[in-house]
């Protein structure tokens, strides 16, 4: 069954369209970010939904996750006590939309081993699905995908701002410089997608192309000018923890400097200690 082929001829819909469908009722709002950086190295996401009751939907975090991200919130309410309709309705709406053919790639966002069922069905119909979920994920969930991403908690340790007088406070900004002009950054994000988007390939490389493909399709509003650099190959280069490589017929593709990454302390991607 080929999906992608019964849609119209642009460039844009040869490109692999993707659904994101959360079960609410089973993960928190924070895991929206993760799931959408995730599912975008597989194309473009055209279907956003979330599905819960009304107790979950009505709460000011959920509301404010889907509303920030763009999600349309699928409430579902409940008919007796016990019986979750907002999973049945998900997994109708993953059903109608492949017979479709409006999508072609589903990640459902659930810790929930009752979608291992309809992961075969889709998958058995030529859909390629992909699962978000913690760490409580069941094998017979995560086995039932193409590709499981497990969304860990981020722990804030940076330690909090000591107070200090208001009279040290204005004594201090009547003393400071002038401010300088933007200095160049490197968003640790930009070594993430890398590491993502190589991990897959035989080589360890990304195209240039194909990491800027995906750093828009998961920020629409990225732009290197904005961390001060004249364009992505620029932006790479001040990097030491990724390596350039200019291939056969002068295009770019960028690797994970893994000797650099060994030599610091901590890991950057995983934040845990470095093995030494």
């Amino acid at each position: 069954m080929k999906l992608v082929a019964g849609m119209a001829g642009s460039s844009e819909s040869r490109e692999s369209r993707v659904a994101v469908l959360v079960d609410c009722d089973n993960v928190p709002p924070v895991i929206l970010d993760h799931a959408l950086r995730f599912v975008a190295q597989f194309g473009r996401v055209v279907v956003r939904r979330g599905y819960g009751n009304s107790a979950t939907l009505g709460a000011a975090r959920w509301q404010d996750a889907l509303t920030r991200q763009a999600f349309t919130p699928c409430l579902q309410y409940q008919y007796a006590s016990g019986k979750n309709t907002a999973d049945i309705a998900l997994a109708l709406d993953a059903m109608e939309m492949l017979f479709d053919e409006i999508v072609d790639t589903f990640c459902i966002v659930t810790s929930d081993s009752d979608f291992a069922h309809l992961c075969r069905k889709l998958r058995e119909r030529g859909a390629l699905v992909c699962i978000v979920g913690e760490e409580k994920t069941p094998s017979a969930l995560r086995n039932a995908s193409d590709h499981f991403s497990e969304w860990e908690p981020i722990i804030d340790s940076a330690p909090a701002e000591v107070a200090r007088p208001a009279s040290e406070i204005g004594s201090a900004l009547r003393s400071a410089e002038p401010p300088r002009p933007p200095t160049k950054q490197r968003p640790l994000v930009i070594v993430k997608a890398v590491a993502m988007l190589a991990g897959d390939t035989p080589e360890g490389k990304v195209d240039l192309g194909a990491l800027g493909n995906y750093m828009r399709r998961t920020d629409p509003s990225f732009t290197p000018k904005a961390y001060g650099h004249s364009g992505l190959l620029d932006m790479l280069r001040t990097y030491d923890l990724l390596k350039l490589h200019q291939e056969a017929g002068g295009h770019w593709a960028v690797t994970l400097n893994q000797e650099r990454i060994a030599q610091m302390p901590v890991n950057p991607l995983t934040g845990r200690p470095s093995v030494t």
